[in-house]
């Protein structure tokens, strides 16, 4: 059961990201250090809708 999920940047709030993730293994939100090119450096990515 993989949806398709959107991550944003915690700093500058863009979307960034698009990834999927299994909601069975992962019911909560995820949060991944990832590089955001507005920001020009690597920040955490919360998960959105």
């Amino acid at each position: 059961m993989r949806v398709k999920v959107v991550l944003k940047c915690s700093e500058c709030n863009q979307r960034n990201y698009n990834t999927m993730k299994n909601k069975k293994n992962t019911p909560e939100r995820l949060e991944l250090k990832k590089y955001c090119r507005f920001c020009r450096k690597h920040t955490i990515h919360n998960e959105t809708k």
